[in-house]
């Protein structure tokens, strides 16, 4: 079958292609969207990632498309309904960094906890004064876990290791699973108050668009910190900044931003349709954000580890040998 892979890196491609064997497969680092649409234009399967789109108007670019898989456990840049309404199967990687997001998750709470970021710009101009540097302890602090599927019981399953109390917030609560972890399920208006560190695992959805806003952030225990390294958009990002200037949360660390796919391709501001596809409201509050010190953003890695992307690819080339056979596998399912 005639495959187009999009979003490649070249460490990526030798295990695809070994995969991927005995197939026609083309690579290309950009994203598939309208603009390169033209290159999947006599594709049976698109291969893509994150920061592609595929909507109505690429599908109808490429009319022998007959697949797409991403290589990603979120699918919002897959317009599902304009796939099966021509007929193309979606599929996804449902489970890939487990432990991966997790661990990082937990690096953005010990740099937060310790100043890491402050302590490193300080010896960077070689100062090496510590005063105002005090961090504390997560040990014997409250963890309020957002979500409690696979990523969120890797964290907690870190937190007890080194003697965190865990609260976690979930609609579909597993008592035994409680009690064999120690951990203690609660409705998010009682972890607010309590938790010292709240971190987000949840999927970004119409219902959870903001989850932390105005509301919510003034709930929060005075001096917790934020960690989000699910999706953007479950955080509110102008009331973020306020209940940081108000000193209702001590830090925030955030793998994940709001209009992040705007905030990488600013540089087209001067083209037209950036103002018509981002919010530059929400674009300027980043901007706010990542020249703060009580703020520490990493690039939307928390996934990216040698192992996570291994079993990406491993995934992908089920998926698509799934499909050839006649087998799909990992099919999204709409709702």
């Amino acid at each position: 079958m005639r495959i187009a892979v999009f979003e490649t890196e070249r460490e990526e491609r030798g295990q695809l292609e070994r995969g991927l064997a005995g197939h026609e497969v083309s690579f290309h680092e950009e994203p598939l969207n309208e603009k390169t649409a033209d290159l999947a234009a006599d594709a049976e399967i698109a291969v893509v990632f994150v920061y592609s789109c595929v909507s109505a108007e690429v599908l109808a670019k490429a009319p022998r498309l007959k697949m797409v898989t991403t290589r990603s456990m979120g699918y919002e840049h897959i317009d599902l309904a304009a796939c099966a309404a021509r007929g193309v199967v979606a599929c996804r990687v449902p489970a890939y960094g487990d432990e991966t997001v997790a661990e990082h998750a937990f690096a953005l709470m010990f740099a937060l906890s310790r100043n890491i970021f402050q302590a490193y710009e300080r010896t960077e101009k070689s100062d090496f004064d510590y005063r105002g540097l005090m961090g504390f302890d997560l040990q014997g602090k409250t963890l309020g876990v957002v979500g409690g599927g696979r990523i969120g019981m890797n964290v907690v399953r870190i937190a007890r290791s080194i003697g965190m109390e865990v609260l976690v917030h979930d609609p579909k609560p597993r008592p035994e699973l409680a009690q064999e972890m120690g951990f203690r399920y609660a409705a998010l208006e009682e972890i607010l108050p309590v938790a010292d560190v709240i971190t987000l695992h949840v999927p970004y959805l119409p219902a959870t668009h903001h989850l932390m806003d105005h509301a919510k952030f003034a709930m929060m225990k005075k001096g917790a910190i934020l960690v989000n390294t699910a999706r953007g958009g479950l955080v509110d990002t102008a009331a973020l900044i306020e209940a940081l200037d108000e000193g209702r949360l001590s830090g925030a660390g955030l793998d994940v931003l709001e209009e992040e796919g705007c905030f990488k391709e600013e540089a087209e501001i001067v083209s037209g349709g950036f103002r018509d596809r981002c919010d530059l409201q929400a674009l300027v509050r980043n901007h706010a954000l990542v020249a703060r010190h009580d703020v520490i953003i990493t690039p939307h890695i928390a996934w990216y580890s040698r192992e996570a992307v291994a079993r990406i690819l491993d995934t992908t080339v089920e998926n698509v040998k799934g499909f050839a056979a006649g087998a799909p596998v990992n099919v999204i399912q709409t709702k």
